[in-house]
């Protein structure tokens, strides 16, 4: 980090009205953890290890190779690392920094393959299974999607045949739809893989299961026999991981590598369901969560870049003879961002809450509990698709906000963008998890007929539907937890009704579904808004030890979310009734009006998410804001800058041609 810090950005942290120190503890869970977080960033980063190239400037092999480099490094030094390593999260902190916020080929061991042996394998499996991938004898990755098959897991035609005789699995990938697909480093990387497969024992198809195989050879690193593995090839980003293939061909596996924590196989081929058949697909909510996490991470640095970058960048003359404004003092740049900022904040808020309740669903199920299994689905399919398709759509926000340079790889936006887009698509196409959600919503509306009492997140379907009782005053937390509220009531009542009357018609549920789907995915959208705003609301109602200062920071950011929601959502907050169209007016006037009020705190409230220079990987973001001095030492990093001549008047001449 320079020094001499941009005058333009000093003068915005300067103007802050708040603690940035007070606000980036609360946002690392803590002064401890916080204290962490540095002191594993600038050991990397100090560390000449680690030093290379911009990946920017790799080829794509190179970039894998960088990254396994980086990756090798650091499990080698992870044990000097002490008391900085506590749990499972600061290792995926470290990973993280080593690789410069790109995904290395160890990600998936540590973020899918090590957590599927602990939840899904029983005592004895994780005795065996973990030390050795604890300690990276061996490195796995998570083979569930195939080349036709993906979100649909029970269409997987990946077989796992079960010989009695021998007391082995025999694995098959018997059509090429069936090849395992994507995962990634399968491809050159990991020693074996949790494979998801369908299980047949005793001539009965049991449906998907997990198992553990070994891939490659622990002595040479070579396929074993029965495996075909690879790469890929290039992908639109994530060029340091080699998502892989896997065609299996009568590959035998012990019985023992099945995970048994739930299901079983008894050596005569005796099978023993799990308590929920869900609990098999137990690492996809987990890593929804995860995803979760990652749309508010992903948000927050594209922020972060456009809105310093911004601070920095100063563009025409308001008059004649004037200086040119900072960006940033342009009202329309702030209408572009700051909505995105608020978003970063209140999506850091839901990822904190989804993180909790998988974890309390988790000890639930590990006492036997099972009744809150099917709302935690629910609810991280929702949240996944809501906040990767935001933070999706928003990062090209942030990207065209930066003007021209932001179409450079400089501007860390096109690495981030690449690198995050694919999440509206994996571990669960968003459309699908969407529907997904809203099928539990209309199961909701059923119990309730019954008298049942529904769990947290959906129980204010039990609440009347009444707009006449929302207040006009839209800069109350209430009236405006009341709109959201019966915004979602209403869809969610409009699409179940549609779903009854296509059944009361003579349709059956799955046709009645699909019949409803596209208002379905409405009221799913709406409800998990919802979500957002009203948990928005409630973890700043619990902030007891906070500052006054920072509270009303954090509760203008929390109002804005709010506003500017219902101002992009008009139509259907119309519709039943809910807002007049002076309604809207006004609520789009306070949001302009706000706009001045977040701008002041701007850069101090990207600066309190801590991304390090490193990890950004943004010329225009830099914390210093010295960008343009820094783009022109970038370019001159190119390999093309390596020679003054170019390789074209090499050719040129040897075809024998003139350049005159």
């Amino acid at each position: 980090m320079s020094e001499r810090i941009n005058p333009d950005l000093q003068k915005e942290r300067d103007a802050a009205t708040f603690d940035v120190e007070e606000l980036s503890v609360l946002l690392h869970n803590g002064a401890h953890e916080l204290e962490k977080k540095r002191k594993l960033e600038e050991l990397v980063r100090n560390d000449p290890d680690y030093k290379s190239l911009p990946f920017d400037f790799l080829s794509r092999e190179a970039q894998y190779e960088e990254g396994v480099r980086r990756s090798t490094i650091a499990v080698a030094k992870k044990d000097q690392l002490g008391s900085l390593i506590e749990n499972h999260g600061d290792l995926i902190t470290y990973n993280t920094h080593v690789g410069r916020g790109k995904a290395g080929p160890f990600n998936l061991h540590t973020g899918m393959f090590i957590p599927t042996l602990v939840k899904q394998g029983s005592p004895e499996q994780v005795a065996k299974w973990l030390p050795l991938s604890e300690n990276y004898q061996i490195v796995g990755t998570y083979a569930q999607t195939e080349m036709g098959h993906g979100t649909f897991l029970r269409g997987l035609e990946t077989t796992a045949h079960y010989d009695p005789h021998t007391q082995e699995f025999v694995l098959n990938s018997p059509t090429t739809t069936s090849i395992k697909w994507w995962p990634g480093a399968l491809g050159k990387t990991s020693t074996h893989a949790v494979v998801l497969a369908q299980l047949y024992t005793l001539g009965k198809c049991h449906g998907i299961h997990a198992f553990v195989v070994q891939l490659r050879s622990l002595e040479d690193h070579k396929s074993l026999p029965g495996i075909m593995v690879g790469d890929i090839g290039p992908k639109f980003g994530y060029g340091a991981n080699d998502n892989g293939f896997l065609k299996l061909s009568n590959h035998r596996i012990p019985r023992e590598n099945m995970l048994m924590k739930y299901s079983k196989v008894a050596p005569d081929g005796s099978y023993s369901k799990p308590p929920k058949s869900t609990l098999t697909y137990g690492t996809m909510t987990f890593v929804r969560a995860m995803i979760v996490r990652g749309s508010a991470q992903a948000i927050a640095q594209g922020a972060t870049i456009a809105i310093r970058y911004s601070a920095v960048r100063r563009q025409s003359e308001m008059r004649p003879g004037e200086p040119e404004p900072q960006v940033l003092s342009y009202p329309t740049q702030q209408y572009k961002l700051f909505p995105l900022l608020c978003a970063a904040y209140a999506f850091h808020f839901v990822q904190v809450k989804m993180i909790e309740a998988y974890s309390e669903v988790t000890e639930l199920v590990n006492k036997g509990d099972f009744s809150r299994t099917q709302e935690l689905h629910a609810l991280s399919s929702g949240l996944k698709a809501y906040t990767s398709a935001i933070s999706n759509t928003g990062l090209e926000v942030c990207r065209t906000s930066c003007g021209g340079h932001g179409y450079s790889c400089a501007s860390g936006f096109p690495a981030l963008y690449t690198n995050f887009t694919p999440s509206v698509t994996y571990e669960g196409e968003n459309t699908v998890l969407l529907l997904q959600c809203a099928r539990y919503l209309v199961k909701c509306t059923r119990d309730l007929r019954s008298g049942a009492k529904l769990p947290g997140s959906v129980a204010y379907l039990s609440c009347g539907c009444d707009p006449s009782s929302i207040g006009k005053d839209f800069t109350n937390v209430k009236t405006l937890d009341s709109l959201y509220k019966q915004r979602a009531l209403g869809l969610i009542r409009f699409a179940s009704g549609k779903v009854d009357a296509s059944m009361d018609g003579g349709m059956d549920l799955v046709g009645a579904l699909n019949e409803s789907s596209v208002h379905l995915v409405r009221a799913a959208v709406a409800h998990s808004h919802y979500f957002v705003v009203r948990n928005f609301f409630e973890k700043l109602s619990k902030l007891t030890s906070t500052s006054q200062l920072l509270m009303e920071v954090l509760h203008q950011l929390s109002l804005f979310y709010a506003l500017d929601g219902v101002a992009q959502h008009s139509g259907e907050f119309l519709e039943d009734g809910l807002l007049s169209g002076e309604d809207v007016k006004q609520i789009r006037q306070l949001t302009v009006e706000m706009l001045p009020k977040i701008r002041v705190n701007a850069v101090a409230l990207v600066d309190a998410f801590e991304f390090g220079d490193d990890v950004l990987g943004s010329v225009l973001g830099r914390y210093d804001g010295n960008v343009y001095e820094n783009l022109f030492k970038w370019a001159q990093d190119s390999p093309l800058n390596k020679t003054d001549v170019s390789v074209w008047f090499v050719m040129w001449g040897k075809m024998g041609c003139s350049n005159v």
